[in-house]
């Protein structure tokens, strides 16, 4: 975001110039920077003095001071997460600069209503506004503005997943901030660009920055900037699985969120050291850890934080050998994706109707115009034939008569003819509509076998593996194998309800991001040892029809290898090639003969043949008895 205020200074000396100062644009100015003292540290502060700069701005008729408070105080409403009532401010500064004819400060407006709406996934909509405000931008030649238009476009394509792209903008505005920009911004750009080294797994360069961000946060005393390094090193740790070293910085940033109520950062917190404790074997620590995570993103409704955290109960509960709590928490967090992914998929088609509907009315407009000119030119040529006519005989008089009245016939036809065009286009539109009704419907039903199917067969392989490493009465056997027949009654079930809950994680990160999510998982539920590579598939763009095929075949590959291969690792290999994607399933296991592939009736294989066939791929399966089995597949895109 851009800020609109003066250079930061002492706030003691700030303070004392306040009792004295009159009633004027310089006292507006001067609680605009008395608030930036405290935004990073006490954000409810800052947020005080900024409303009494826009009091005193409307008292006084300064609408530049208005301005310059939207800037700031929706600053901090984007820390706390309160990104909707940070648009609506934005959007009423980009009125007001309009009306103002400031195209600085117009042009930084536009900037951060871009920043609301790319906070908000909006990206078709930041991208339009920061695209205004970079052409504003451009006749100043500021290297500090430059700078920061560079980190926010940094954020932009983050958000958009084009890491790479990102990551070049970032370097931009790190290398002018360190030139000419205080050192806040820096921080912040070494932070944001810190994200962008995290998404393409170069972790000691993201880890270079975050500790340089940490640095500067440390020196100008900004809390909220040093909490977020400890977190994003404490990811690192994470992906790294050195959870060991977790602690002390999940604490430290644990500390600074409570003090300055940043509820999310919180969360993320607690998360970490319930990880941390999960790993050290200390189970109860871990769940109470969790548990206090759970809640507070549940009274602030973090849906994505609440997902993350069922999945991580979840394996808590299995690694606890409480299987029960562990698959109530397995379908929560499937519940809260499929809940997420459905509101996902409902404004997307909400979206999509809208445009729909816009062109429809706008090239109905058009040919109704286009019409009319060519009725208003009829018209005129035969008022002027009437002209002539008039002073003809009264022979010429009934014809004239016989063409005007063939011309009110035509022009009826021609009226009824478009009438009945709008009633075919009309007609279409519905029967378009419906048909993707039916479309998305028998997607959903396909889909879900895979995903839930999958994770309920995972459970019963747990279980099964669970059997041979226990000792148990009889009594307890026999509760124990009835409830892998309900399992079984809910496999079959699931089954038949039949599939689409794409992960979340396709829908928002990508493919690449997906498959990797979803091998950690299995990773993490010890059914099954996964290694996932990808190679060239950071800035790779997948349609998401084939992406979701993609994603299906190589998780049903992965469930066969846990139910029937036996097997102790398997390797998933993911590569971008100038044709298409290639991908590569491999595993240890006891391998069989893939004649047998060719009498498979089941429900399984026959969806991988189908999504192959329907991407028009190449399969190729290696496997014997006793030598594992190696699945190579081929993609044109």
């Amino acid at each position: 975001m851009y800020s609109t205020g003066q250079e930061y200074m002492n706030r003691d000396s700030l303070l004392r110039l306040l009792p004295a100062a009159k009633e004027d644009t310089n006292k507006v100015l001067l609680y605009i920077s008395i608030g930036q003292q405290y935004e990073s540290n006490e954000p409810e502060a800052a947020k005080y003095y900024y409303q009494s700069a826009r009091d005193l701005s409307q008292k006084i008729g300064y609408t530049l001071g208005i301005i310059k408070f939207y800037a700031n105080y929706t600053f901090v409403l984007n820390q706390q997460g309160y990104f909707d009532s940070s648009l609506s401010m934005n959007l009423h500064a980009v009125s007001l600069a309009r009306e103002l004819k400031d195209t600085l400060y117009l042009a930084k407006s536009l900037f951060n209503a871009g920043s609301s709406y790319r906070l908000k996934e909006d990206y078709e909509q930041a991208i339009r506004f920061y695209e205004e405000g970079k052409l504003l931008f451009e006749p100043y030649q500021n290297e500090v503005i430059n700078a920061q238009a560079c980190d926010i476009l940094q954020n932009l394509y983050t958000g958009m997943k084009q890491y790479r792209k990102a990551l070049a903008y970032g370097k931009k505005a790190v290398e002018g901030l360190q030139k000419n920009g205080n050192v806040s911004m820096l921080g912040t750009a070494y932070n944001n660009l810190g994200l962008n080294y995290t998404n393409l797994s170069y972790y000691d360069s993201a880890s270079t920055c975050f500790r340089k961000a940490l640095a500067i946060a440390r020196e100008i005393g900004d809390l909220n900037m040093e909490a977020t390094q400890y977190l994003n090193l404490g990811d690192i740790l994470i992906q790294r699985n050195n959870f060991i070293d977790l602690k002390p910085l999940m604490e430290k940033a644990l500390k600074i969120a409570r003090q300055l109520n940043l509820n999310e950062s919180e969360v993320i917190a607690l998360k970490g050291l319930s990880f941390h404790y999960q790993y050290t074997t200390n189970y109860l620590l871990a769940k109470q850890y969790a548990d206090s995570a759970l809640a507070l993103a549940n009274r602030y409704n973090f849906r994505d934080q609440r997902q993350r955290i069922y999945v991580h109960l979840s394996n808590l509960a299995y690694s606890m050998q409480d299987m029960k709590l562990g698959e109530y928490y397995a379908k929560q967090s499937n519940l809260l994706a499929d809940s997420i992914l459905n509101e996902m998929v409902q404004r997307t088609t909400l979206e999509l109707e809208k445009k729909y509907e816009t062109a429809g009315k706008e090239n109905k407009i058009k040919q109704l115009e286009a019409e009319k000119k060519v009725q208003q030119l009829v018209i005129s040529r035969k008022n002027l034939l009437n002209y002539v006519l008039a002073g003809s005989a009264g022979v010429f008089l009934l014809l004239g008569f016989l063409i005007y009245r063939n011309y009110q016939h035509t022009k009826q036809l021609q009226l009824k003819r478009i009438q009945e065009l709008e009633a075919e286009k009309q007609l279409e539109a519905t029967e378009a509509v419906l048909k993707g009704e039916e479309q998305e419907r028998s997607r959903l039903a396909r889909e879900l076998h895979d995903g839930l199917g999958g994770m309920l067969s995972g459970i019963k392989y747990s279980f099964n593996t669970m059997k041979g490493n226990m000792i148990m009465t009889p009594e307890n056997a026999q509760a124990f194998e009835r409830s892998m027949d309900m399992l079984d009654s809910s496999i079959k079930e699931m089954r038949r309800v039949a599939h689409n809950m794409m992960p979340e994680a396709l829908v928002k990160f990508g493919l690449d991001t997906a498959l990797r999510d979803f091998c950690g998982d299995i990773n993490r539920s010890g059914a099954l040892e996964v290694v996932y590579q990808s190679l060239g598939m950071e800035n790779a763009r997948v349609e998401q029809t084939t992406a979701i095929a993609i994603y299906r075949i190589v998780q049903e590959l992965i469930n066969n290898t846990m139910k029937h291969a036996a097997a102790k690792r398997s390797i998933v290999q993911l590569s971008k090639t100038p044709q298409g994607i290639n991908i590569t399933v491999e595993d240890d296991g006891k391998g069989f003969d893939p004649v047998i592939l060719q009498a498979a009736r089941g429900i399984g294989w026959s969806s991988i043949q189908s999504r192959v066939e329907y991407l028009k791929g190449k399969l190729d399966i290696q496997s014997a008895p006793g030598n594992g089995t190696s699945v190579n597949l081929e993609f044109n895109l």
